[in-house]
């Protein structure tokens, strides 16, 4: 009998336990964002975007512009790997959860052109839902994440790296994807093979003593 008692007291503990960290009540956007990260000097432009959702709907332009990166200039090989994820978004709104997305993106650096249609697992998708629906364990007094977020980073040779925020807001990597190159160049032939703007000073410098680090992302 204490045995079953001592049982039940932890499964009620659990429940409480579980209470705590529900964001049942907390402010939550209906919709996700998706955002751009780029490495270290490794400047992208991203054309164009596009959103299957898991209902089979498809939502067109849902971003475009520059990604998030930095030039530190701190005599470091910065550019290689992926240094934080965090970026200015923007709401996909109308779209439930993604389960692909298109980008199509200027590599200023290169210079060169990619597309690509990247699958998003169901392991993303629910990390997604955790992280406006609870709280982060080690702080569960301080409300849910407000609107869940996809990152897509974009970096030289085409490739694609995608990460979530969990309930802590930590980015979480779930997936990867080699992006082919785009035929029409950039802004679809429409700029007689301009690119959105000049490789800056400091990317050149960079580049001049490291290069561009293929096979670091």
């Amino acid at each position: 009998m204490s045995r079953l008692i001592v049982l039940c007291a932890l499964f009620i503990a659990g429940c409480q336990s579980n209470d705590a960290q529900s964001a049942n009540n907390d402010p939550k956007s209906p919709w996700w964002e998706l955002g751009f990260v780029e490495p270290d000097y490794m400047k992208v432009w991203v054309e164009d975007t596009a959103v299957e959702d898991i209902k089979g709907k498809t939502f067109l332009r849902t971003g475009s512009g520059s990604a998030s990166g930095g030039q530190p200039e701190d005599g470091t090989d910065s550019a290689r790997g992926w240094d934080g994820v965090g970026a200015s978004a923007r709401p996909v709104v109308g779209a439930d959860l993604p389960k692909r997305i298109y980008v199509r993106w200027q590599s200023i650096v290169e210079p060169q052109t990619y597309r690509a249609w990247i699958d998003i697992p169901e392991k993303a998708r629910q990390l997604m839902l955790t992280s406006i629906n609870q709280r982060c364990e080690k702080t569960p007094d301080q409300t849910a994440t407000y609107i869940s977020s996809v990152y897509l980073g974009l970096a030289p040779g085409g490739v694609v790296q995608v990460w979530v925020r969990d309930s802590c807001h930590h980015p979480i990597e779930v997936a990867k994807a080699k992006a082919e190159v785009e035929p029409l160049g950039p802004s679809q032939g429409k700029t007689e093979g301009r690119y959105a703007y000049p490789i800056s000073e400091k990317s050149k410098r960079y580049i001049a003593k490291f290069g561009i680090p293929y096979g670091s992302w």
